[in-house]
């Protein structure tokens, strides 16, 4: 009886096709994921459109932008974005100004309090604070000294906005 062997070019066909056959299952799927992804995203913009379309056809007195806006925000649920409109809420995010979001009208208010005594010498207290101040290894101290600068700037450009508004109705009021 004759024994079979197995010699080199059919060890190398094998290996070959062995070798085709990890690489067909295990790693065939990347170059159809990725159009796959596309053409799933270019479903989901389709789809997205139609949602703002049909949205701003029951409701044509609010902006495509904003129902998209709100489409994203909620992912894509018409229903909550249709229950949102007609409830009257609307759609744009209510934005408070940074004198109340980062609750300042005390401040504001000492502020005036102070320009009306004296502008002198609160430009020279500011100044000796400044000089005062150095980077603390205290992360508590910096977070105060960082929240302290943030307040100074919003303040500062209040005021400024406050003299540019004031300049310009004085321009205006002179001009007739």
């Amino acid at each position: 009886m004759e024994e079979q062997t197995i010699n080199l070019p059919q060890l190398l066909i094998l290996l070959l096709l062995g070798g085709l056959a990890i690489r067909y299952f295990f790693f065939a799927s990347s170059p159809t994921t990725s159009q796959t992804r596309s053409a799933t995203s270019a479903n989901n913009i389709r789809a997205r459109e139609a949602d703002v379309e049909r949205i701003q056809q029951v409701f044509p007195q609010v902006s495509r932008r904003n129902i998209m806006w709100d489409l994203q925000r909620n992912g894509g649920n018409v229903v909550a974005t249709t229950e949102r409109i007609l409830s009257g809420r609307g759609l744009e995010p209510s934005q408070p100004d940074l004198i109340t979001r980062y609750n300042l009208k005390a401040k504001l208010a000492e502020e005036a309090s102070r320009r009306e005594s004296s502008d002198s010498a609160v430009e020279e207290e500011q100044a000796k604070q400044k000089q005062g101040q150095a980077w603390s290894q205290n992360k508590g101290e910096r977070q105060a000294l960082l929240q302290r600068r943030r307040e100074e700037m919003i303040l500062a450009a209040r005021r400024k906005m406050e003299a540019k508004v004031a300049a310009e109705s004085g321009q205006t009021n002179q001009s007739p």
